[in-house]
């Protein structure tokens, strides 16, 4: 029997298990609801038993019915402010790919690096992290792969180069393009929905909202040293080069870039937009704030996102986005990312979250830093064969009562949580970049897992440094202290 048919029969059968025989005398009855329902979910999302965006409606079934919160509270969390934010930030994304600004941004990078075959690799590394902080990693993995292709096939036509080396290459570029897709969303709140599920968790537990410059602030740092890790990793320890050099590369790509012409009107507006939405964002609470007090990022969003069905395009026949196009939104994700705070809301509002951490209570004296290691390993690892976002949507409720028994800033946990589930770099199912570079033929499996075990390993050590000493300094947290004013 499939792990997908064991999870299908095993999800209600642990919920009504969990609903009808436990019955520890500290845990009341919504508490047990929310238990059993949230078990139910997590099943199904781990084994996949029915596509993740139809198990991520099951809160709006469950809860109610179980008592676990009431139906008003549970669906209130699917049109929360941070999934129109996404929403807004998908919409600008898809006027991207519409008017293929995102090839040409792509190899304009790429152009600009140079033909040395290291510093090729670097230049697709750029251009996909640099896409992925603003569109999603998998459409910008899937946009990066046909251009991988034709600069692969431009070594293999050329005599000059022997048939291991054009094998290594491919590899290398691959791995590149699949890893630089998933480090670039971390810079970024929108660049992957685990930010917005992280982000949405603390403002349904706490309140508190977390903005586009906050996260910038942190995760732009943390993901260059990544890239750059990654890079070095990939052209020096993971593959060695015997050819320097790429003859014909510079060639090909201006080839390209002669093709696509001169910047189009509707790529103009679509960057001015783009641009000015990036602006905002980042000078939202120095700025803006003096002038619309109750400006918000959602708000951004959505502002820059409505303009885009507004201008005409050159010809005026069409607006620069049709609602037709948005066919293409990911609207699974953004169910996915209610579902999360639903969960959030849930084990919170039940005083689930309390029971937990009461039972949990024995790892107190736990050194914060091993704590950190040992969280970042299980959500890395446990990502390789589940959903990140899934993996993340169950574990951030859980990590709020943690960090109150242990009196820690929540922060620090759910931070190291949300990025350490964008590191999985060993399998094809771990993340959508990785799946798609394994679909060209280039690379096998062994060639993934082997290469990519020792990044999630340095990248493990690299986000819990990260998180342990210079998060607490730019969001002027204390660590090792829980924050009266989140009780």
């Amino acid at each position: 029997m499939s792990s997908n048919k064991i999870g299908l029969y095993l999800g209600p059968t642990v919920f009504f298990l969990t609903l009808f025989i436990f019955n520890p005398p500290d845990l009341n009855a919504a508490s047990k609801a929310v238990l059993a329902s949230s078990l139910w979910i997590s099943i199904w999302w781990i084994s996949e038993a029915l596509p993740i965006s139809v198990t991520a409606l099951l809160p709006i079934i469950l809860f109610p019915l179980t008592g676990g919160m009431e139906l008003a509270d549970t669906t209130a969390s699917y049109g929360h402010k941070l999934v129109f934010l996404t929403m807004g930030g998908f919409m600008i994304a898809i006027a991207i790919e519409k008017w293929n600004l995102h090839k040409r941004i792509a190899l304009n990078i790429i152009y600009l690096i140079g033909t040395d075959i290291k510093k090729i690799i670097l230049g697709f590394m750029l251009a996909t992290a640099f896409l992925s902080m603003w569109i999603s990693n998998t459409a910008t993995s899937v946009m990066m792969l046909p251009i991988g292709i034709v600069i692969i096939k431009q070594l293999k036509d050329n005599s000059k180069v022997n048939v291991d080396e054009r094998n290594t290459f491919a590899k290398a570029l691959m791995l590149s393009i699949a890893y630089s897709a998933s480090i670039g969303g971390i810079s970024t709140l929108i660049g992957t929905p685990t930010n917005m599920v992280m982000a949405g968790a603390i403002s349904q537990i706490y309140g508190y909202e977390i903005s586009f410059i906050d996260w910038f602030i942190f995760g732009f740092p943390l993901s260059i040293i990544l890239l750059f890790f990654s890079w070095y990793y990939l052209t020096r320890i993971a593959f060695s080069f015997k050819e320097i050099g790429f003859p014909g590369g510079r060639e090909k790509i201006s080839k390209l870039r002669q093709r696509m012409g001169s910047f189009t009107y509707e790529q103009k507006v679509v960057s001015f937009v783009f641009i000015a939405a990036a602006i905002c964002w980042i000078s939202k609470n120095f700025l803006l704030k003096n002038i619309f007090p109750n400006i918000d990022d959602t708000i951004i969003a959505m502002f820059f996102a409505t303009l885009l069905f507004i201008i005409n395009s050159k010809d005026k026949k069409e607006k620069i986005l049709k609602w037709k196009d948005t066919i293409n939104l990911p609207w699974g994700i953004l169910l996915l990312l209610g579902s999360g705070m639903s969960f959030a809301k849930a084990v919170d509002s039940s005083g689930l979250s309390v029971w937990v951490g009461n039972q949990i209570s024995d790892f107190g004296t736990m050194n914060l830093f091993l704590l950190l290691i040992l969280l970042v390993t299980l959500v890395n690892f446990l990502t390789e064969i589940s959903s990140n976002m899934a993996t993340i949507a169950m574990m951030l409720p859980i990590l709020a009562p943690i960090c109150l028994e242990f009196d820690l800033h929540p922060f620090v946990l759910m931070v190291a949580a949300s990025v350490s589930a964008s590191c999985a770099f060993m399998l094809p199912v771990a993340t959508p970049p990785n799946a798609v570079v394994f679909g060209s033929g280039y690379l096998k499996i062994p060639d993934m897992v082997k290469k990519g075990f020792l990044l999630n390993i340095t990248s493990i050590l690299i986000i819990t440094i990260m998180v342990y000493f210079l998060l607490p300094i730019l969001w002027d947290l204390v660590p090792d202290q829980f924050p009266e004013e989140l009780i």
